[in-house]
């Protein structure tokens, strides 16, 4: 009997660690999974978080804090997306900043991460990190690099961040692909044939 116990207690645990999520934001720190048991966790202050309500949506929120703008997703079951997520969220960032041109500098993915650092307008310069689960999407903005920079590091020991420095001010910007679900239809319910 003992044996059984250890078993079922042994394949819990396993499912308890692959269920852990890759993205969480926990008392002024964001906490990202870099492997079963390793998580990297970066300090934010400053924060401005609005909760998005649409009726896809299970939870969702932005968050502003020095540097970084970050919006959550997490759809219902019977929901997709109309198209590719990443795609939705840098039109959408593009449009709000205005920008003239958006050049790919660089692209690095890990896993469930994917890390892309963008010229903006032929001068500033742009770090976006994407995170998918099942069913969730996290983009966060990094204007400085920071968290950029520190958490690509978690994945690649010897990467170096060769791109120069030019934060563009996001503090007045107030975008979110829930907030524009309505004019943009990003989402919609599947049928479960």
């Amino acid at each position: 009997m003992g044996m059984i116990i250890d078993a079922f207690n042994s394949f819990f645990k396993t499912i308890k660690k692959l269920s852990r999520p890759c993205f969480s934001l926990e008392e002024n720190e964001l906490k990202f999974k870099i492997d079963l048991d390793t998580f990297y966790k970066f300090p934010i202050l400053n924060m401005e978080t609005k909760t998005r309500y649409d009726s896809y949506i299970l939870d969702a929120y932005t968050l502003k804090a020095d540097n970084l703008h970050i919006e959550y997703i997490h759809t219902d079951n019977d929901v997709s997306w109309n198209g590719q997520a990443l795609s939705f969220f840098k039109d959408l960032l593009k449009e709000s900043i205005k920008a003239k041109s958006f050049d790919l500098l660089e692209k690095k993915e890990f896993g469930h991460y994917e890390f892309l650092v963008y010229k903006i307008d032929d001068y500033f310069i742009l770090n976006i990190i994407y995170i998918y689960e099942v069913n969730k999407e996290v983009f966060i903005v990094d204007t400085k690099g920071e968290l950029y920079e520190n958490l690509l590091k978690n994945f690649d020991k010897t990467y170096e961040y060769k791109f120069e420095k030019r934060p563009m001010d996001f503090r007045k910007l107030n975008f979110s692909l829930v907030k524009n679900n309505a004019m943009k239809s990003y989402f919609a319910l599947h049928s479960g044939d």
